[in-house]
Order: structure tokens, then C-alpha cells, then sequence
């Protein structure tokens, strides 16, 4: 079985309503196809990158070719994982936890997209507290970051909720513009002082080498 050669497959985190876990390949179609229908609504742009910005076509491949990459470029002491989110057996969006040199910096950085038409309902921040369950109890992260722009209410929303904290900003370049982010930070400590719904990971033990633990 592929999950005998890559433990990672093995990896699911289950929320009350969601399960994260890496997407087989006729999933992973279906996951493009939701990015494709769309993720924001036209006229916004709420990500650094813009490939949510081209055509449908440009966005399953950039889904396609992301999840490619993330597996084929792994390594332990430089990773991405990036599950899909499924409700109901369906995927709906993805999310992803990466690091660099982790068993030294005990840090993470988590992004985010959900089908325009399955937001609002509160799954952003339940597979976000998935994935943070994973980080904190898990992998035995001591700080979580993100960056999103202040204008991105959602976001900045989910953020507060699970306890992130300002952390400074950040100043990238899109299309010749200077662009500020938000940097924010959760600390093991303001996690462990947050309720959360329960979340159950099962396959971790598999998978401590591939994170370099």
C-alpha cells in the first residue's frame, strides 16, 4: 500500500465536523475543481501569491502542481504538509503546516483556502484548530505563525479567536506594490489557556521521522 512507502497517508486529524488528511489522486481532482469554481470573491485579492487570479484552469493547476511539489520536494528538515479539508467524505479546501529546521526552531506556519461556497460556516476555523492540534500536541511546536493582510477580516477573524497575537508586519512585493501583512503568533501557552473542540490525530507515530523528530 502507498501508505506502507509514505507514511504520511496514514495521517488524519478528525474534527467534529472535518477530517484533514493528504488526498488521493481522484480526491485531489475534485479538490482543484473546488479552487477552480473559486476561493474569494472577484475583485478581492486576500492572498500574497496571486494564484487564486488567473482562470479556473489556472487555479486547478496551481492545486495540482502544489500538491505535487509538496510531496515530492519533502524533507525533514524543510516541509510542507498540506491535507485537504473533507466534509462528508468531500474535500472543500486545503490547509498547510510547514517548517524549516523544526526540531531546532519549534516553529510553524499555517495557510489556508476553503471553496467560496463552503465559507462562513465556521470550517475555516475548525480545520485551522486541526491543524494547530496537530502542531502544539503533536509535534511539540512552541509557536504557530501566520500572515494575512489587515484588510482580510475572515482571516484576521479566525486568528483572533484561536489566540493569535500581533507579532509585527511584513512587507512584500505583488505586481511592483509594496504590500504590509499582518504577522501574527499563538504560543504553545495562549493555545494550551484556549478551548477547542476535541480533535483526534491517528498515523502520527508513523510519520515522527518525516518531520525530522
Amino acid at each position: 500500500m502507498l501508505a506502507d512507502l509514505w507514511p504520511l497517508f496514514r495521517l488524519s486529524i478528525v474534527t467534529p465536523r472535518l477530517e484533514l488528511r493528504l488526498p488521493r489522486e481522484e480526491e485531489l481532482a475534485v479538490l482543484a475543481e473546488v479552487a477552480g469554481r473559486g476561493v474569494h470573491a472577484p475583485g478581492e485579492r486576500p492572498f500574497l501569491t496571486p494564484w487564486t487570479e488567473g482562470s479556473p484552469a489556472d487555479r486547478i493547476r496551481e492545486v495540482l502542481q502544489g500538491h505535487w511539489h509538496d510531496l515530492s520536494s519533502w524533507d525533514a528538515g524543510d516541509w510542507c504538509l498540506s491535507p485537504a479539508v473533507f466534509r462528508d467524505g468531500e474535500p472543500i479546501g486545503q490547509v498547510s503546516l510547514r517548517a524549516r529546521d523544526f526540531p531546532v526552531t519549534r516553529q510553524v506556519r499555517t495557510t489556508s483556502w476553503l471553496g467560496l461556497e463552503f465559507q462562513g460556516r465556521g470550517y475555516g476555523t475548525e480545520a485551522r484548530t486541526a491543524l494547530l492540534t496537530l502542531a502544539f500536541d503533536d509535534l511539540g511546536a512552541t509557536d504557530a505563525l501566520t500572515e494575512v493582510f489587515p484588510g482580510n477580516h475572515a482571516s484576521q477573524g479566525v486568528s483572533r479567536k484561536l489566540g493569535y497575537e500581533p507579532d509585527g508586519i511584513s512587507i512584500d512585493a505583488r505586481d511592483g506594490e509594496a504590500l504590509v501583512s499582518d504577522r501574527l503568533r499563538l504560543t504553545r501557552r495562549r493555545w494550551s489557556e484556549t478551548e477547542h473542540p476535541v480533535v483526534t490525530v491517528s498515523g502520527f507515530e508513523h510519520c515522527r521521522p518525516a518531520f525530522g523528530l
